[in-house]
């Protein structure tokens, strides 16, 4: 299977304007995200996905392969869709643009499940929540699972509920914004109309499950830090100073 990356980014954040060119340990935060991705021995190419001119240019400044899309996108899932449209890839490997802690591994783990599962049309990785704050947090993305693996839904309110127990006997889960589409499954999202839940949760998976769809959850041990406000980016600065990783690009 041809297997890409694609990482989405743009300069408009309500929360964190400028976020993905702005500077961890010196360099831009987009740099270190497209650079660890690039390094999965499973990946034929890496790209970035874009509307801004100014992360364009940053971009080509660090030697990545650059994509415009328009501007209209609410979902990052759709400018994926966009960009590519011209491209010759099997599997479409859409990491987030704030996820400077990404490991090559990582998306390694995320596509191996579709080599034995043609059936299979998309993945996300989640990880095991490991202290309270992280499921307050509005910004973590949680999620319950079935038996299988598959989401059964996903919100940025702490679920599942704590009423019958403390959060110590909770298992509660995160996703990681490491999602591999199969393509054609990829295009189907991007031609169904968004849904409720989605717009509510402002949630891209939200789109596939109500329309019917399956996500499968692989569970990783790596413990990223998601980029949502300039305290996540102070966080993650100190968190990435020892990074072994930071050595090979």
């Amino acid at each position: 299977m041809k297997t890409i990356a694609v990482i989405p980014a743009r300069i408009g954040s309500s929360r964190f304007p400028g976020k993905p060119i702005a500077k961890i340990l010196g360099r831009p935060m987009i740099e270190h995200i497209y650079k660890r991705v690039a390094m999965s021995k499973s990946l034929h190419a890496t790209y970035i996905a874009t509307c801004d001119e100014e992360i364009r240019e940053v971009a080509q400044g660090f030697g990545a392969q650059v994509i415009m899309t328009a501007d209209t996108h609410e979902r990052a899932s759709d400018r994926v869709a966009e960009a590519v449209e011209k491209l010759d890839a099997d599997l479409i490997v859409m990491v987030q643009g704030d996820e400077p802690m990404t490991h090559p591994d990582m998306i390694d783990a995320a596509i191996a499940p579709f080599e034995n599962n043609p059936g299979l049309g998309c993945v996300n990785l989640v990880r095991k929540i490991d202290n309270e704050a992280d499921y307050m947090d509005f910004n973590t993305i949680k999620v319950v699972m079935n038996r299988q693996n598959d989401a059964l839904y996903m919100s940025r309110r702490p679920i599942p509920s704590l009423a019958k127990s403390g959060f110590a006997n909770t298992e509660a889960y995160k996703q990681v914004c490491i999602i591999p589409f199969r393509r054609e499954i990829l295009f189907q999202y991007t031609n169904l109309p968004p849904t409720p839940l989605e717009q509510h949760e402002s949630i891209d998976m939200l789109r596939l499950l109500e329309h019917g769809l399956s996500v499968r959850m692989v569970h990783t041990e790596f413990n990223t830090q998601a980029v949502d406000t300039p305290a996540d980016l102070a966080k993650v600065e100190k968190l990435m100073n020892d990074d072994p990783l930071l050595s090979r690009y």
